[in-house]
């Protein structure tokens, strides 16, 4: 609970002692508590990004555990690209949360002479996230962390198809939380569907565009501000001048891994004709040499349903039929629902490989006459969320930079910038709506109030207020050279 002398907060099982509790309960519940605690002092939020901290750390095991029954994620893989970057999140806001929260002062302009003007962020109120599977508990807690240092309460629905990830983050998130502060529930398209229906403040989700369509009308219905985290077909452009051993283990590592099933990984390549052989050859060693079937960590991790798989084998077909050659790869074992790490040569624009987000280890690769020739293509199809060039020279990156309506560009590296916490990470249109990570983040779930105090002057003011007058008009007029 919030009060005057709340300056920690410890683990507790509130749920142990109270009775289960349906959405529109749950959102009454923090509706109350926000209207009596509308702006939770920093204390009172580091405390619980402390709490969070710590019980993420307590729970690593049991959550590698539960990801590896949920679709064979590896250890390694969880360490790196799920705790810790979450920790880089979490350590990044405990830091700069206190300048985050400090009113900024304004500038004042002549006509305002004798106002001070401060800019103060306030929490939005209750808000809803609806988290993905393939990185469950880093976009689980994300956004938990950026509402937590906004002062919001908050409802979070985990990702159904992650069930043992999503009981074990349930059980962390309300030993943490009180109700009136944070809520978990469980389930599927019904369960977000009937917490949609609510009418809170923001709503943050991650998921495709199609989905994303339909919580943003939902959102609409209430006027809730909203964070689409989307995706799109992230391009690699591979310019003549790369170092093509550092390109080949760079886009390895960011398409493959989590089986490809990252809305930011490289989802096409654009290879400059004058290295497309050798780069070819490069890269499927890198490919035999980093994921090797059979040996456990070494190996892909799962697609995540059989559904799922079925349609990246289905992407694999369709692409062969139409006249592209598999250079590596192109198998999947309904098994272990496991795809080959996969290239693609040439596929022609007409197949689903280069109509649809593949989001799977597949991966075209496209022969291109240069950087002219890379960036139409690009700009033929609706923006991407994010492009990556590995070029020598800067003017190559900065020529995609000025080109491509993109959420990043990065030179001679992939994912990286997720992980930037001083960096807004998001799309635009097609890939996204409005941006997160650290203080972009933190202002997602904050209303910027102006705060504006009159300390001397105020017969300034009365030689414009009415009754008007042929002079006050002109002392108006004169007052606009100052602007």
């Amino acid at each position: 609970m919030i009060g005057r002398q709340s300056t920690t907060c410890i683990a507790i099982p509130w749920r142990s002692y109270l009775p289960d509790m349906t959405p529109s309960e749950i959102f009454e519940l923090q509706k109350a508590h926000f209207l009596a605690h509308p702006n939770p002092p920093i204390a009172h939020r580091k405390g619980r990004l402390q709490a969070l901290r710590k019980a993420l750390m307590e729970r690593e095991d049991e959550l590698k555990e539960a990801l590896w029954k949920d679709f064979s994620k590896s250890s390694y893989e969880v360490e790196l690209t799920e705790f810790l970057t979450t920790l880089v999140e979490l350590d990044h806001t405990l830091r700069h949360l206190a300048r985050w929260m400090k009113p900024q002062r304004k500038p004042t302009p002549i006509v305002l002479i004798g106002t001070k003007t401060h800019v103060r962020c306030l929490p939005k109120g209750p808000s809803l996230m609806i988290a993905p599977w393939n990185y469950a508990v880093l976009l689980t807690l994300g956004p938990i962390i950026h509402a937590t240092a906004a002062g919001c309460p908050f409802v979070i629905k985990p990702s159904e198809h992650t069930a043992h990830a999503a009981g074990v983050l349930k059980r962390m998130i309300e030993e943490i939380y009180p109700p009136e502060e944070g809520a978990v529930f469980l389930g599927g398209a019904d369960t977000a569907t009937e917490l949609l229906e609510l009418p809170f403040a923001h709503v943050h989700f991650t998921g495709s565009a199609r989905v994303g369509r339909i919580v943003m009308k939902a959102a609409a219905q209430h006027l809730a501000s909203v964070t689409l985290e989307l995706g799109g077909k992230s391009p690699t452009y591979i310019d003549a001048s790369a170092d093509l051993a550092n390109a080949a283990k760079g886009i390895c590592f960011g398409k493959f891994s989590n089986a490809g099933q990252t809305c930011i990984a490289p989802d096409y390549l654009l290879v400059h004709r004058e290295v497309a052989e050798r780069f070819k050859v490069e890269l499927t060693s890198e490919i035999q040499r980093a994921y090797v079937p059979g040996t456990g960590d070494a190996e892909l991790t799962a697609i995540i349903t059989s559904d799922e798989l079925e349609r990246q084998a289905e992407l694999i077909q369709d692409a062969r039929d139409h006249g592209a050659q598999v250079l590596i790869g192109g198998r999947a074992d309904s098994t272990s629902r496991r795809v080959e790490a996969t290239l693609i040569m040439d596929p022609p624009v007409a197949s689903r490989v280069m109509q649809e987000e593949i989001f799977g280890p597949i991966l075209p690769f496209l022969v291109v006459d240069g950087v002219e020739d890379a960036i139409e293509r690009i700009q033929r199809r609706p923006k991407p969320l994010s492009t990556y060039v590995y070029a020598k020279s800067d003017a190559v990156m900065d020529r995609f930079s000025e080109s491509i309506r993109t959420g990043a560009v990065c030179k001679n590296t992939t994912l990286l910038q997720f992980v930037q916490p001083f960096g807004p990470f998001g799309g635009e249109g097609n890939s996204g709506i409005g941006r997160s990570h650290g203080e972009a983040g933190f202002r997602a779930f904050s209303n910027e109030q102006v705060v504006l105090r009159r300390r001397w002057g105020s017969w300034i003011m009365r030689l414009v207020m009415p009754p008007y007058s042929q002079r006050k008009s002109w002392i108006g007029k004169a007052f606009r050279r100052f602007t």
